[in-house]
């Protein structure tokens, strides 16, 4: 049976090139859009009170196979491929982007002035089109300015850059510095070095990295158990975000087998990258 979380069907409605593997009503090309917010939630309905399975990010492409009447956008992300729904407003035309955001959040500026109205912000990670320079800031549409030092190249350790979210609330489905789950944060971090991860802790596992025992554990080794990961700091602590502490928390690996046995199971693997 197809994944649903990167599968583009649905009973009325699949992409063209699920023709002949997928049953649907009628099979359409996918509208290719860019992310023209900040962030955006992607939900598994189309409805605001539907739950966030991911979020998409100011710049990212995205292949869009129907619009509802409520003006709900329903689409695959193009870079981990995952399915869902977004407010179609937050969609606009493609654009060439190669600036990255490597600030956790960069304010948006309504003008070169720092004292100028913020109206939106930037996540890690969101890429940007540069249309103009102005001293210290980019303009990347128009009235809309980041400050050159929030910007910057892919990043060199991934659990450096994961370990700047240390204390961000978990957040289900999110993947920012305003809230992220398990997975977002991992995904997070990978990204910001230019490594492409799937979106959930199951993809994750069958797709990165090759097993190691737990006696030779070290940096950067992710650990994973049924629906949860997290990343070593060293060979004894580890650094996740999770529902326990509502945050992102480093804890003594020790004490995380232990308490997460009793809810999840035992530890599945630990991958290296």
């Amino acid at each position: 049976m197809a994944d649903r979380r990167v599968t583009p069907a649905r009973a009325d409605l699949a992409a063209a090139h699920l023709k002949g593997k997928v049953q649907a009503e009628r099979y359409v090309e996918g509208r290719v859009w860019d992310v023209h917010v900040g962030r955006v939630s992607l939900r598994t309905e189309p409805s605001g009170r539907a739950a966030q399975d991911s979020e998409l990010l100011y710049g990212e492409r995205v292949a869009v196979y129907d619009v509802s009447d409520e003006g709900w956008a329903w689409i695959q992300a193009e870079s981990d491929r995952y399915v869902g729904y977004v407010r179609n407003e937050a969609l606009g035309e493609v654009e060439a982007a190669t600036l990255r955001v490597s600030a956790l959040m960069a304010p948006v500026f309504s003008a070169a002035d720092l004292k100028s109205t913020i109206t939106d912000f930037l996540p890690m990670n969101a890429m940007l089109m540069v249309r103009s320079r102005q001293g210290d800031y980019v303009e990347f549409e128009h009235n809309r300015f980041v400050h050159q030092r929030h910007l910057g190249p892919p990043e060199k350790d991934y659990v450096s850059v994961a370990e700047r979210f240390l204390g961000v609330s978990y957040v289900w489905g999110g993947k920012t510095a305003a809230g992220l789950d398990c997975s977002g944060l991992i995904q997070t971090a990978l990204k910001a070095t230019g490594k492409a991860a799937p979106r959930d802790t199951d993809m994750m596992e069958q797709a990165l990295g090759e097993p190691v025992p737990l006696s030779d554990i070290r940096r950067g080794d992710l650990v994973f158990w049924k629906g949860h990961m997290g990343v070593m700091l060293d060979e004894t602590r580890l650094l996740h975000a999770n529902a326990f502490h509502m945050l992102v928390a480093i804890e003594p690996l020790a004490e995380a087998i232990a308490r997460i046995e009793k809810v999840a199971g035992p530890v599945t693997s630990i991958k290296r990258l």
